[in-house]
């Protein structure tokens, strides 16, 4: 019982700890990229040096990282809301469709019209669901792509599925996907699919992968009714 205790605590603090660490880095990471617009801004040629766009995108980096960082050390803390599952998915797809249009992304939605309310932290889940479908979309590297968004009760249970046509992955990769700061995307962070697994954990529920490499992936969500 003591040493659940003294773990509990070390989480807390490495939590507290990274909080303030994320926030003293943020600051002057704004500061210096608003400073080197300005500088773009009044100075126009510069963006011929060959360093520039670099410069610009590892800042950028920096930024999405930090970002992250903090999603992840916050995933945990919940705001509960009671929401209509229907609801809440089509509104996630439909707003992440245009998006999958302007690639030639074809998107087919199976969501029963009554599913069940749920008391979830809506933006939370939100960004884990978005999350999903953002790594659907780049594992697809051809003209046919297509991602599947589907709904339905298992048990009383709500579970969701994400699959894909894309590139797959090997079991291998399949292990190690949902660990902190692992990525087999060449601009990755490695975070983005550890904070989906946790929110969805922090949820009480759980998240499953399969995936056949050159054929897709499949993400199962499930959430307890």
């Amino acid at each position: 019982m003591q040493k659940k205790s003294t773990l509990e605590q070390q989480k807390k603090d490495l939590q507290m700890t990274l909080s303030k660490l994320t926030h003293e880095i943020r600051n002057p990471i704004a500061l210096i990229q608003s400073e080197l617009q300005m500088m773009e801004t009044a100075h126009p040629e510069i963006i011929d040096f060959d360093g520039w766009y670099q410069v610009m995108e590892n800042l950028e980096y920096i930024r999405t990282l930090l970002n992250e960082l903090s999603q992840y050390n916050n995933a945990n803390h919940l705001t509960l809301i009671q929401t209509d599952m229907t609801v809440f998915l089509n509104n996630i797809t439909s707003s992440f469709k245009p998006a999958l249009d302007y690639l030639g992304i074809t998107l087919i939605t199976d969501i029963p019209e009554k599913l069940p309310l749920l008391f979830l932290d809506q933006v939370k889940m939100r960004q884990a669901f978005l999350n999903l479908l953002r790594n659907a979309q780049e594992s697809i590297h051809h003209s046919h792509g297509s991602i599947t968004v589907s709904a339905f009760l298992i048990d009383g249970n709500v579970s969701v599925q994400i699959s894909d046509n894309g590139c797959g992955m090997t079991e291998c990769q399949m292990e190690n996907i949902f660990t902190p700061f692992v990525t087999y995307k060449p601009e990755g962070t490695g975070l983005g699919l550890s904070v989906t697994r946790q929110i969805i954990q922090a949820h009480k529920g759980s998240l499953q992968v399969h995936s056949v490499p050159e054929e897709g992936s499949t993400f199962q969500v499930l959430l307890r009714g």
